[in-house]
């Protein structure tokens, strides 16, 4: 197991793609489900470590949106990982309510796709 960052050492870890933006997969503690997945800046990044409550970038309307403030569906921070390359984010959360903005569970439940699996070869 590696070194524990900290906060500053974490924000001088990443590696911040196109936008300098990095992609944060959300994820369920205890259960491992994939909710979703959003951006960061290093400010939303900073933020999220820090008042532990998941804050994304919004590329659409380029501000900050902390997750819940409107819709009460709130992720409460549990951990936090950059992958090997630090150029992405895992955040494990205690997801209150739907993640999904369109009021699914999860972002992934909406969209189902029929992949063949090794199994089925």
């Amino acid at each position: 197991m590696s070194e524990v960052l900290d906060v500053d050492a974490a924000l001088g870890a990443a590696r911040f793609g196109p936008g300098d933006l990095l992609p944060a997969v959300i994820q369920q503690a205890g259960t491992n489900e994939v909710l979703m997945v959003g951006y960061m800046d290093r400010e939303a990044l900073r933020r999220t470590l820090t008042e532990g409550r998941v804050t994304f970038w919004s590329r659409s309307r380029q501000e900050y949106w902390r997750k819940g403030d409107t819709s009460g569906h709130v992720q409460h921070v549990r951990g936090a990982a950059l992958d090997c390359d630090a150029d992405a984010l895992l955040v494990t959360v205690d997801q209150v309510g739907p993640a999904c903005h369109t009021g699914a569970h999860s972002c992934f439940d909406t969209h189902p796709i029929a992949a063949r699996t090794e199994d089925a070869a």
